[in-house]
């Protein structure tokens, strides 16, 4: 059903004929045709010929009868190609019988490990961990859409030399004190509190560090109380999950305490396989290709003089954990971008170390920051990061304005259904949208208009579609084909089409922007067709094929959205 590879397969012969070899059609949506094939102006370089010539003498020779209804030369040389109206019919039924919408699972599954969201015990989210949750959470429903073994791994900052005084300050509090503090997820308070006393007592710091050792030795009692803290963070963590709507769960936390007994360990290795350099303070690996501002490269710290372990530590050991012991072999790391040379230089390292071999290879899936309307980092009026809970409490409330002005006939808990989906759809979506490489404005107005390229919109189409079918009082038909004759049904059925081939690019990429911009592409055609096109008082066989068209509409935006962990809801 992807057309755009249809078209190639039936071009690709007839130019590797005239080039003497394979060559790539260079097929692209075009807005002077349904696509065009743009090959014949590199190839005219190659072979010392007009690229008109090329193009005539490709069409000439292309197997296109059936494919396209018209096929022309233009301009400079590009081939414009208008796919044949029985087609498309042909290719939609198909596409609305097929339950996956015409996208196939893969053939050859992979174990993928996601690392995405990583808060820190005793520390409230804040929206520094929006973009890798949202990211992270359309990453793990896309690959396992596709059909592959999704590991959701969150790499919680539970383990280090901040647990000494965060336990002192627990006892110092009492457990039924401290549990109480942290159970009503104010765990900021407990953080500072702790931090506090850290700076101004002696005595206090003291304690600590004895703490530190204690737990690091494996001290029960200690260890008990650590483990309280981690638990009710995690019973907040999960609260903050469930109010995003994603699908982290309490069985997906792999601390940093996990990889722990695998340090020492994972730095023997790297000693023996010579890849470690003790510089005097620290035992550093410098991977190649990563040189400082002086030219001298850049070192890995991997232990410290005083025998404690660095991040990169525990990168490689769980690096190393997830390819040995998981069998992953696409790993994943959903951080923001100013970690990129860090990663780059854990995978450059394990890589040397043969821990990362193909076919496993790791990816660093980088973002930007989220930005004010001022242009600088989000933050509070304080000037201090905005809490996680707060910015999605307030999209649920400015949403439930807009749907108590729009739907004032609602009861209390319908409005708050539709403003979870719609408020948290919108927050959701204006991260995915962008592009993930950049900074993005969170500007509320935009994000919760209902036109423009926003979730509310793309929501909108969708409940529009399951209104039809509320007012013909019948589901969608089956087994009927589709008849493409009107052009708003046509633009609609290239949008529609276009589904598989955005879903394949996106699997490769990453890149979610792809998806949400198809779709809105979806929702805009969709507008056109329901504009120009009558359904409901359509003569009964126009009448059945354009209502399968609806109905296929509503699934692929209901799928695309879900890809992007957005709900769908029938009424708006």
């Amino acid at each position: 059903m992807n057309l755009e590879r249809l078209l190639t397969d039936r071009l690709a012969p007839s130019f590797a004929a005239l080039a003497g070899g394979p060559v790539d059609p260079a097929v692209r949506r075009s807005r002077h045709a349904d696509f065009q094939a743009e090959a014949a102006l590199p190839l005219a370089r190659r072979l010392g010929r007009p690229p008109r010539e090329i193009a005539a003498e490709v069409v000439e020779h292309a197997a296109l009868v059936g494919l396209c209804s018209s096929v022309t030369v233009s301009g400079p040389g590009f081939v414009n190609l208008t796919v044949a109206d029985d087609l498309l019919g042909a290719l939609l039924s198909r596409m609305a019988a097929d339950p996956r919408l015409g996208v196939p699972t893969v053939t050859t599954p992979e174990t993928v490990v996601v690392d995405y969201s990583a808060p820190n015990v005793a520390k409230e989210m804040h929206v520094g961990h929006l973009r890798s949750t949202i990211i992270g959470d359309a990453v793990v429903r896309l690959l396992e859409w596709l059909g592959h073994r999704v590991v959701r791994a969150n790499h919680l900052g539970d383990w280090g030399t901040p647990f000494g005084m965060l336990i002192e300050h627990l006892l110092d509090l009492g457990e039924s004190t401290a549990v109480a503090e942290l159970s009503i997820g104010d765990l900021d308070s407990f953080y500072k509190g702790a931090r506090v006393k850290f700076d101004a007592d002696e005595a206090f710091r003291r304690r600590a560090r004895e703490r530190v050792v204690a737990l690091q030795g494996g001290d029960e009692a200690t260890l008990r109380l650590w483990r309280l803290l981690v638990e009710e963070s995690e019973s907040y963590f999960l609260g903050v999950y469930d109010r995003l709507d994603v699908l982290l769960t309490r069985a997906d936390f792999v601390g940093e305490s996990h990889y722990n007994p695998m340090l020492g360990p994972v730095t023997d290795e790297l000693d023996r396989l010579g890849l470690l350099v003790d510089s005097g303070d620290a035992a550093c690996a410098f991977p190649p290709g990563f040189p400082g501002r002086d030219g001298e490269p850049v070192p890995l710290i991997v232990r410290k003089r005083d025998g404690g372990y660095g991040y990169a530590a525990t990168d490689l050991a769980a690096l190393r954990y997830r390819t040995r012991e998981l069998g992953a072999t696409r790993l994943l790391y959903v951080v923001g971008l100013p970690q990129r040379q860090h990663f780059e230089m854990v995978y450059a390292v394990a890589r040397q170390a043969g821990w990362l071999r193909p076919p496993a290879r790791a990816e660093h899936v980088g973002f930007g920051l989220v930005l004010g309307q001022d242009g600088r980092k989000l933050a509070s009026r304080a000037g201090d990061s905005v809490k996680l809970v707060e910015l999605l409490d307030e999209a649920v409330d400015r949403a439930a304005a807009l749907v108590r002005q729009k739907n004032p006939d609602l009861t209390p808990d319908a409005v708050l259904e539709l403003a979870r989906a719609i408020g948290i759809g919108a927050v959701k979506y204006a991260d995915l949208a962008s592009d993930r490489t950049r900074d993005y404005v969170f500007d509320w107005d935009r994000m919760l208009g209902l036109s423009g390229n926003t979730a509310p919109y793309l929501q909108y189409a969708h409940a529009r579609i399951r209104s039809i079918f509320r007012r013909a009082g019948r589901a969608a038909p089956e087994g009927v084909p589709v008849r493409v004759v009107e052009p708003a049904e046509r633009a609609l059925a290239l949008e529609l089409l276009d589904f598989g081939a955005v879903v394949d690019a996106v699997d490769r990429t990453l890149e979610f922007h792809r998806l949400a911009g198809h779709l809105h592409a979806v929702a805009v055609a969709f507008s056109g067709f329901f504009e120009h096109c009558p359904i409901l008082r359509a003569e009964p066989a126009v009448r059945e094929s354009r209502l399968v068209l609806c109905d296929l509409t509503a699934r692929v935006l209901r799928q695309g959205l879900h890809l992007l962990g957005i709900a769908t809801p029938d009424r708006m």
